[in-house]
């Protein structure tokens, strides 16, 4: 499904992922089955789908006729609509690929078994954030919540350099695996989130203070403090910032174990370009180091 998070190049290296998909499936789809079996990849066939040019078919007869004129409430008519349709084509769907938004909320409505892939988007280049971006799969709890069908993600590190053919293509076809050889339902929610939702539960189960401040919604709690995505607390953006105050203190807004949090990025192998901000009392003059925190592998 479209984005509006893709760009144009990364709509080139989707149409290139397709085509390669396409072109495998044309070329072997007429030879018979146990050569089919023998190949190594399924045949799959792909559509880049438009949410406005999936449209409600025109029917000369309808069991969706509504009335012209009532002064009912129509609560016992169906009209035939663009969602509709949007329905029929989710039931057919085997691999579902889609970014943050929309897309990530019509993949509760896939078949049972099917696979969805989030590409994932970028967080948008801020001054403050010295214009460093990180990759943002945001309704990833979606996938969690929906153990009847199997999650893959974008590889967190390697998003910022934009959607590349290759990797598509790599996923999608690991997609079709996972249901030609099928997978356990229920699927365990935590294995359904991407890396950086992975890392989110356990610093919730390893720091109970972060997790109540995050999760119980207690009075006089700022409030950005438990409205936020989860890629915000995990590279320390906005309310989580460490910052120097008029007293010199180094601080967040929205208090966490920063150590705890850095090791488990490094456990995760999550790429992260930290700022950090010493402060002179006396002079008040600010200077900013911007050390690149590789992954440990």
């Amino acid at each position: 499904m479209n984005n509006k998070r893709f760009t144009d190049i990364d709509n080139k290296e989707i149409t290139a992922a397709i085509d390669e998909i396409n072109n495998y499936t044309i070329t072997h789809q007429n030879k018979n089955i146990t050569d089919i079996n023998k190949l190594d990849w399924p045949l799959i066939k792909v559509l880049h789908v438009y949410y406005d040019s999936i449209t409600g078919q025109k029917r000369r007869s309808s069991r969706f006729n509504a009335t012209p004129i009532d002064a009912r409430s129509p609560t016992y008519e169906l009209i035939e609509a663009d969602f509709a349709h949007h329905l029929r084509l989710l039931r057919t769907t085997d691999i579902q690929i889609t970014g943050p938004g929309t897309g990530s909320m019509y993949q509760s409505l896939v078949p049972d078994g099917s696979v969805v892939i989030n590409v994932g988007g970028l967080i948008p280049l801020t001054p403050k954030d010295h214009n460093i971006t990180y990759t943002s799969h945001m309704e990833q709890y979606m996938a969690s919540g929906a153990p009847y069908l199997k999650a893959l993600y974008y590889p967190i590190n390697e998003r910022p350099k934009g959607i590349k053919q290759e990797v598509l293509v790599k996923l999608i076809r690991e997609a079709a695996k996972l249901i030609m050889n099928g997978f356990s339902i229920p699927v365990n929610p935590t294995e359904n989130l991407a890396v950086d939702g992975q890392l989110f539960i356990e610093m919730c189960e390893r720091d109970n203070k972060f997790c109540e401040l995050v999760t119980a919604r207690a009075p006089n709690t700022d409030f950005s403090c438990y409205h936020f995505w989860v890629e915000e607390v995990i590279h320390e953006r906005g309310p989580w910032r460490e910052e120097v105050g008029s007293d010199g203190i180094r601080k967040t807004q929205c208090p966490f174990n920063q150590t705890l949090m850095r090791r488990l990025r490094d456990k995760y192998g999550i790429h992260h370009y930290e700022i950090n901000v010493n402060q002179s009392k006396t002079s008040g003059y600010e200077i900013q180091n911007y050390t690149s925190r590789r992954a440990l592998h």
